[in-house]
């Protein structure tokens, strides 16, 4: 059998195409001024969250942000500012845009997605804090060499579930399966997912936490688990304009806390 190209790249050897030189050829041809972002950024993947920030007066588009893909919001919050962009759905696509903020300037991201209910033994709304993710993607393997999972940091882990302690809101800590192929997800495959104590089912995770690993850069990421992937006739209820400001809750505390630990981390002498 021919050897699969997907496991075939040195993930060692250096890119050509760049992030920053890739932003800097559209500032040119936008006629875009040089510009920064917000030091703490999400990524919404369904886009919900930003138009309910848009629409209640909490964040505004950013006209400097000269990516060719997305748009960027400022969102004001109590505790400062923070960069959001909507829509990143998919491996390939969250993590080009995640290379994008980190050239430009964020210090920690974070992801939520809205996942499906692997494990048997919960029931959405829910959230999971994922420690590791299921490699069944392609994008994690050009960053990282080939294993099972991809890693979070534990103790940039640690600080974000500390930070979301203490809530009303159900959060779970575990493993998820990020897949390319939602509508491949048989019956048979996911009662072997469950039996390996996966959680929940996304489409992202793995390929931003070895893109985080792999360029050291801080990645926490959340599912927003909502549905028991299209079974039941509930499934896919957010909870409306209420659970729309949970979630803000919730990645409001993460990204926090994941930028105080990366610049707690940066202090001499400090305890990460």
């Amino acid at each position: 059998m021919t050897r699969p190209p997907i496991i075939d790249h040195d993930t060692a050897e250096l890119p050509v195409f760049l992030p920053a030189n890739l932003l800097d050829g559209a500032r040119r041809q936008k006629g875009l001024p040089p510009g920064g972002v917000p030091a703490g950024c999400l990524l919404d993947m369904d886009g919900e969250l930003v138009e309910r920030l848009v629409a209640s007066g909490r964040a505004a588009a950013d006209p400097s942000w000269p990516c060719f893909h997305t748009r960027l919001y400022r969102w004001r919050t109590g505790g400062g500012e923070m960069g959001v962009i909507g829509g990143t759905v998919g491996a390939p696509f969250a993590v080009l845009v995640a290379e994008e903020l980190f050239a430009s300037g964020c210090e920690a991201l974070v992801s939520i997605a809205s996942a499906g209910l692997v494990a048997s033994d919960a029931r959405p709304p829910l959230f999971v804090l994922i420690e590791r993710a299921l490699r069944d993607e392609g994008t994690s393997y050009h960053y990282e060499p080939a294993a099972r999972y991809a890693e979070a940091d534990p103790g940039l882990t640690d600080e974000v579930a500390r930070a979301l302690a203490g809530t009303e809101t159900r959060i779970l800590r575990g493993a998820s399966w990020t897949t390319d192929a939602p509508f491949r997800e048989s019956a048979a495959m996911i009662a072997a997912r469950r039996t390996e104590g996966i959680l929940s089912v996304e489409m992202e995770a793995a390929a931003l936490l070895a893109m985080g690993r792999a360029l050291r850069r801080p990645v926490t990421c959340l599912a927003h688990v909502t549905n028991t992937m299209a079974t039941r006739p509930e499934d896919f209820d957010k909870g409306g304009h209420g659970g729309q400001e949970e979630a803000l809750g919730v990645c409001a505390r993460a990204v926090g806390a994941a930028l105080a630990f990366v610049r707690r981390s940066r202090t001499p002498g400090a305890q990460p």
